[in-house]
């Protein structure tokens, strides 16, 4: 919404989870009914990291199907001029060349920690896919890095690997424990991007971009979840000691997209990963008592 809020040819129309659950086919046919938008971006997901996925692998694969079946049909029975559906690095195999390219999708198992969600998304895109090959729908597949930043959700059962160690290590500080111990072994690296920066690719994607085949979203830079820690440490102040928990799973080995194809069109993420940290911990701290925790 930030970015958007500058693009005054645009006219925004949300709705919150409260006002709309777009697993609720009617309900949703209703809101593209009333509204009927030109163009839409798919965000809207059941997602967590590594704990989350695992352990309730049936909410990360139908919740999603779910929400993506009502509005991508909804999206063709109303009219809507262009889609942007935003999938994950987890469709990619667990073993792939590196920085992974789009034609690595199915060439692979995926990392079993995130199969249910990854299932889902692959299941997104190929109903994108039928949409422009069977009706000749303009839906575009993007595919984000790990994403961070203001309005995240910070609960430590269910969110992605940054919000969550931001919240430790902040409630670490707070209460003066001595050491704050994390799962698996801090080996495997990431590729991290700035939640304004995707807001930036997914105007410009809708701008410039209309292709069956999928596109990937991202830095081109990785970092160990190791590195992640200490600088998310010392972001916050955190003083005391970090311990791995080795008998925890480590999920994909190493995750780095190859964004030759969107830097080739002109766009590039602008973000540097520490100044993204920053100010995610900065909103966390103004915005304590209404975060996601």
């Amino acid at each position: 919404m930030r970015h958007y809020a500058n693009k005054p040819e645009w006219q925004i129309i949300t709705r919150s989870r409260a006002e709309l659950d777009l697993r609720d086919q009617q309900a949703t046919n209703a809101f593209f009914a009333e509204e009927k938008p030109d163009q839409v971006i798919l965000a809207a997901a059941t997602v967590g990291g590594i704990k989350a996925s695992y352990t309730q692998p049936v909410d990360f694969l139908l919740n999603n199907l779910q929400i993506q079946n009502s509005v991508l049909s909804a999206s063709h029975r109303y009219d809507t001029k262009k889609a942007l559906f935003l999938g994950s690095t987890c469709i990619y195999p667990k073993v792939a060349e590196i920085p992974i390219r789009e034609d690595s999708l199915l060439t692979g198992p995926m990392e079993e920690t995130n199969a249910p969600y990854g299932v889902a998304k692959i299941a997104g895109i190929k109903l994108c896919q039928g949409y422009r090959q069977q009706f000749g729908r303009d839906f575009v597949c993007g595919m984000p890095a790990n994403l961070y930043g203001p309005f995240d959700n910070f609960d430590p059962e269910h969110s992605h690997v940054l919000p969550s160690l931001i919240r430790r290590f902040h409630e670490a500080k707070l209460h003066n424990k001595p050491t704050v111990t994390l799962w698996g072994s801090g080996n495997p690296t990431r590729e991290f991007l700035f939640v304004d920066d995707l807001a930036s690719a997914c105007a410009f994607l809708l701008d410039n971009y209309s292709s069956g085949d999928i596109i990937n979203i991202g830095t081109g830079v990785e970092i160990s979840i190791s590195d992640a820690a200490n600088a998310i440490r010392e972001i916050v102040g955190y003083q005391g000691e970090i311990l791995w928990d080795t008998t925890q799973p480590d999920g994909n080995p190493r995750r780095l997209l190859d964004v030759s194809r969107m830097n080739q069109l002109g766009w590039t993420a602008k973000t540097d990963f520490r100044q993204g940290v920053a100010a995610t911990y900065q909103w966390f701290l103004d915005n304590r008592a209404s975060a996601r925790v």
